[in-house]
């Protein structure tokens, strides 16, 4: 996601002939909705690709964005006015699902840059197995050792459980788990915060080296919480009664 200065581009209004920037959503001159254009949700909201939103705003220019696209209003304009109405307030709600969640903007952001993360949904991971092409999440290299010894824990809970009986011990090495991979999450939340810091002053400044770097980090940092993530819904799946 690094930052590249392109060549300006215009739209002319169909209304007026005015020329608008490419994205603008409505003309500056005679006010009309304008055509709806491809475009990524931080350019559609107007803001720059940036990781810390002021989302506050966010949801002001939501608000504003929304009573405007608004089908109603376009009851009696013309049909490609009504479907451009329909269309931009989809991407509307997509862009501000999207953008208003600090991990979707991230992973959204990364994904402009051409960053697929590990695989970050198990049912998705589900579906693919099935299919053959299942994509393996890799365990973070300082977790090996605890995540051998969890497996055992898991499956130790299951045959207890299976038995219908309990098992005292292993129950409690689990919740010690579970409040530790609860740290491990607060933790990476926290280091993520300061990662987007470096990246953001680094856009400012056309610094590309450390924008790579920071980008780097949060990759590794999503993978690394998506793979903890999965292991505290096992630990929960297990100490439920």
């Amino acid at each position: 996601m690094a930052v590249v200065a392109e060549p300006s581009k215009k739209l002319v209004c169909w209304s007026c002939g005015s020329e608008n920037d490419a994205d603008a959503q409505f003309c500056a001159s005679c006010g009309k909705l304008q055509p709806y254009t491809p475009t990524d949700y931080f350019a559609f909201f107007g803001l720059p690709r940036r990781f810390q939103l002021d989302t506050a705003s966010l949801e002001r220019q939501f608000y504003r964005l929304s009573r405007k696209f608004h089908p109603d209003l376009y009851a009696r304009a013309s049909s490609e006015e009504q479907r451009w109405s329909l269309e931009k307030s989809s991407v509307l709600n997509d862009a501000w699902r999207t953008l208003r969640d600090p991990l979707a903007r991230t992973e959204y952001a990364l994904g402009l840059a051409g960053i697929r993360l590990e695989e970050q949904s198990r049912d998705a991971s589900d579906r693919a197995a099935e299919n053959g092409t299942a994509k393996q999440q890799v365990v973070p290299p300082d977790l090996l050792e605890e995540v051998f010894e969890l497996n055992m824990q898991l499956e130790e809970m299951r045959m207890a459980k299976a038995s219908g009986a309990d098992d005292p011990e292993t129950r409690g090495s689990l919740e010690a788990a579970k409040q530790n991979f609860d740290s491990q999450m607060k933790t990476s939340e926290q280091d993520l915060q300061r990662l987007w810091s470096e990246w953001d002053a680094a856009a400012e400044t056309d610094d590309g080296e450390t924008q790579q770097a920071a980008q780097q980090k949060m990759v590794d940092l999503l993978n690394r919480r998506s793979y903890i993530r999965n292991l505290l819904r096992d630990v929960e799946e297990a100490l439920k009664n």
